[in-house]
């Protein structure tokens, strides 16, 4: 026993909080002695979302020859159909509305919300480097039309991409990336292993090209045998870019039992476990891997992301939420998702109602147009003309209900809270109560929405080892995929951030 390695101890033990029994750990590691490889790149990045087009664009700017390989049939995973709000401080929005930002607030909010979990060294690093990010999307094509304000943060500092979603950044930064000479960036084809020398460095990927995923699969990367095996060697690196598991019903309910399996997720079906579950393989140091967020903006009227969000941000910001079983406000609604998420879960599990988020005609007019008519199109979002015809509707008290809008019109007008503490500054509120009809009601449920925790990266996105708390050498990973960054509780705009940020800083080790 007092020769046994650090590696082999993990192998007879647990790693990170609940996360997985290590007991297979390099078991089935593909080394290079194993296998004939079929093609060469400098690099290959694994994931074609924010932190994979990132990284790819940034490595391929340096005259290097990149391949970004995507499970799915489209490109983009999560970020595509991600609500489009990139938050980085001290933006052209910010100096254009005169909200006065900074590094050290954006440090400070990231901080409150991550519950004391966040590794400050990854924090300071993507405050260091968010608006080179920015700067970056821009190079490659992409374009933003207004701020916004999501719960957590002390001002507003969201930049909201053109379509509003991450389409606007995605399709760009695709194009720009597969205009380049030498770099390619191919659908359908998943990582099945990562290969390595007997040194243990990173050199390679065995991939199936032509796989088809199958949605209805519990784990693709178990159930799924489609496509064609090929061995694809990685002259500089690989770069893990695959996102997070929200859909993996198996893994998420493995690190957080509470998490049942009708739970509904925000993401894209594709979003499990296989690529994070290969790195740990390998020998790479998972970090809080159960802490796995659930967005609150999410509607129970509609099946996924939807398009709820684009109401619910303006309501919570604006307006209220409501309890219909007694009129009144339940909460804070600028708070933190995982504040907000907790209770509505405690409205629904305990007294078996959603809660009701809502604004009138003020706060509505800040969503695009063709957004509003959407989300009342497909029903998620209901139009009132008076109190007492949302009363009547959810059946609420409506005595109380009308006590709860006067007394929250007060509090806008004195821009103080007594009851829960919201901020209700002008710089936040804008001065809207809730007053003018028009009146917009929408049901709020939490979906679960993003994993926090994966691989352990240094400030540079390196993939550290369990085995020696040093990098993997030829390693690195970006994004969903790792943990650290966001802590307890990810703020809202700060996927973009974080997955932009360190996928530019990925790239730039080539």
């Amino acid at each position: 026993m007092a020769n046994m390695s650090r590696r082999d101890m993990l192998k007879m033990s647990m790693i990170g909080a609940g996360t997985l029994a290590l007991s297979s750990v390099n078991a089935n590691a593909k080394e290079a002695k194993d296998v004939k490889f079929d093609e060469e790149w400098d690099v290959v990045v694994v994931g074609s979302g924010f932190a994979g087009l990132s990284a790819g664009v940034t490595a391929a700017k340096k005259g290097n020859k990149v391949l970004i390989i995507e499970k799915m049939g489209r490109v983009g995973g999560n970020s595509v159909i991600n609500g489009g709000v990139f938050g980085v401080w001290g933006n052209d929005f910010q100096e254009k509305e005169g909200i006065k930002d900074s590094k050290e607030l954006y440090i400070k909010d990231i901080l409150k919300a991550g519950g004391g979990l966040n590794h400050p060294e990854l924090v300071e690093t993507l405050a260091d480097r968010v608006r080179d990010a920015y700067q970056l999307t821009k190079d490659c094509g992409a374009k933003y039309i207004m701020l916004k304000l999501h719960g957590g943060h002390s001002v507003p500092r969201g930049a909201l991409a053109e379509s509003d979603s991450g389409a606007g950044i995605i399709r760009p930064m695709s194009k720009f990336f597969q205009d380049i000479d030498g770099c390619e960036l191919r659908r359908k084809c998943k990582l099945d292993h990562i290969i390595t020398d007997e040194s243990g460095k990173v050199i390679g990927v065995e991939v199936r090209d032509e796989y088809q995923f199958d949605k209805d699969a519990q784990n693709d990367d178990k159930e799924n045998t489609s496509g064609t095996t090929k061995f694809i060697k990685a002259k500089k690196g690989v770069v893990l870019a695959s996102g997070g598991f929200s859909r993996d019903k198996h893994f998420r309910k493995a690190q957080d039992p509470r998490i049942a399996d009708d739970l509904d997720s925000t993401n894209h079906p594709g979003a499990t476990a296989g690529v994070l579950l290969e790195a740990l393989k390998v020998g790479a140091e998972p970090v809080q891997v159960s802490w796995i967020q659930s967005l609150p903006l999410s509607s129970p009227d509609e099946k996924g992301y939807g398009v709820s969000s684009a109401f619910t941000h303006e309501s919570f910001r604006f307006g209220i939420i409501v309890s219909p079983k007694t009129g009144k406000r339940y909460g804070n609604e600028l708070a933190n998702r995982k504040i907000q998420a907790d209770y509505e879960f405690k409205s629904k599990n305990e007294d078996g109602v959603y809660l009701l988020s809502m604004c009138d005609s003020k706060a509505a007019a800040e969503m695009l147009p063709e957004k509003l008519e959407k989300v009342q199109k497909v029903g998620i979002v209901k139009k009132f003309d008076s109190l007492e015809d949302i009363a009547k509707e959810y059946n609420m008290p409506l005595d109380e209900f009308k006590k709860t809008v006067a007394n929250y019109n007060q509090y806008v007008k004195d821009e103080k809270d007594p009851e829960f503490g919201k901020n209700l500054s002008k710089d936040i509120t804008k001065g809207y109560d809730f007053s003018v009809a028009p009146f917009y009601v929408s049901r709020v449920i939490p979906k679960v929405h993003h994993t926090m925790g994966g691989v352990n990266i240094t400030p540079k996105a390196e993939v550290i080892s369990a085995d020696t708390n040093k990098p993997i050498p030829g390693l690195y990973a970006a994004g969903e995929i790792t943990g650290g960054v966001h802590g307890a509780v990810r703020l809202g705009s700060m996927a973009i951030a974080d997955c932009l940020t360190f996928g530019m800083i990925a790239g730039e080790n080539f």
